[in-house]
């Protein structure tokens, strides 16, 4: 009897190990790197060159603003000994006005960078993360990592979403 529940004992375990090592050798990762993805679009090294010419002109208008600050700074500094008090105060008001308006134009300068850099690269991203679905459905990949930025960039539609039970075990709703 005790040879008999060996001997079944043995064959279940036989089967459930075959059928785990099925289920592992069924999972396939895979690896992309999006940013040599996206670095051989053409569109963009194009977007990059606009990038580039924005910066350039939001450059050059600083210097423009600059050079008008530091031509006001050279006359005050000149002429402040023969100056009346009201009219230095006036001048170094305007002084710090301008230093003003060139920190506001810088950020607004990067700002505007920032997003023109957003809704230039934000299609082509998208692309990618397209064709990273479609390859890994086509593929049968089960997950596929992303390189250059830690994380998954694709997860097989059939994979379970653990959520709800880590909610229910840490009882939140």
């Amino acid at each position: 009897m005790n040879r008999i529940k060996l001997i079944s004992l043995s064959v279940l375990f036989f089967m459930i190990s075959t059928a785990v090592s099925a289920q592992i050798s069924q999972v396939t990762v895979a690896y992309v790197n999006t940013t040599d993805l996206l670095n051989t679009f053409p569109a963009k090294e194009a977007s990059t060159q606009k990038l580039l010419e924005l910066s350039e002109n939001y450059k050059k208008e600083l210097e423009l603003m600059q050079n008008e600050y530091n031509k006001k700074y050279s006359d005050y500094i000149t002429y402040q000994g023969s100056l009346a008090e009201n009219i230095k105060l006036r001048r170094m008001q305007e002084l710090t006005e301008l230093e003003n308006k060139m920190q506001q134009f810088m950020q607004l300068a990067q700002k505007d960078i920032e997003q023109q850099e957003q809704a230039m690269l934000e299609p082509l991203k998208k692309q990618i993360s397209n064709a990273i679905r479609q390859v890994g459905i086509e593929q049968g990949y089960t997950v596929i990592y992303d390189l250059a930025n830690p994380g998954i960039a694709f997860v097989t539609p059939s994979a379970v979403d653990a959520n709800p039970l880590v909610k229910a075990k840490l009882r939140i709703n």
